[in-house]
């Protein structure tokens, strides 16, 4: 039983793995630029400093608080990710479930929801459920 549940917990972190690593890269420039660093439910989460500054002028549509990368979270400041952690925390269930497909998988909700004439970030799946969720956890 111990070993199954030590299978399942690697297969969890090992399948977004690709994901996590390019998280780790983009949370290591931001370190580089003054974020902080620190583990939060399993994930790293890194914030703030110049990196969150520049990030929080980018224009619509390439703007966010937070992002999460595998088991990676990246905020603007420590607000931004104390705000959208719950909501961030789904998106890394979401690629624990995915894996290598979630991006792709993202993506292309994404674009169906532009094809629709719908707004391709808050009619994406994978959004509504983060926000369903998150909404959820505070009642």
């Amino acid at each position: 039983m111990m070993l199954l549940r030590f299978v399942a917990r690697a297969a969890r972190y090992t399948w977004p793995a690709l994901y996590s690593a390019m998280g780790l890269v983009l949370g290591f420039v931001t370190v580089l630029a003054g974020a902080s660093v620190r583990v939060q439910g399993g994930t790293l989460e890194f914030g703030g400093g110049r990196a969150g500054k520049l990030a929080s002028r980018l224009p619509a549509p390439f703007a966010f608080s937070a992002i999460t990368l595998g088991h990676v979270i990246v905020g603007i400041d420590a607000a931004a990710l104390a705000a959208s952690r719950r909501h961030e925390q789904v998106h890394v269930r979401q690629y624990e479930r995915w894996g290598l497909l979630f991006v792709p998988a993202y993506l292309f909700s994404s674009l169906v929801q532009l094809a629709r004439g719908r707004n391709p970030y808050r009619d994406n799946c994978f959004e509504r459920e983060a926000c369903a969720k998150a909404a959820a956890d505070l009642v």
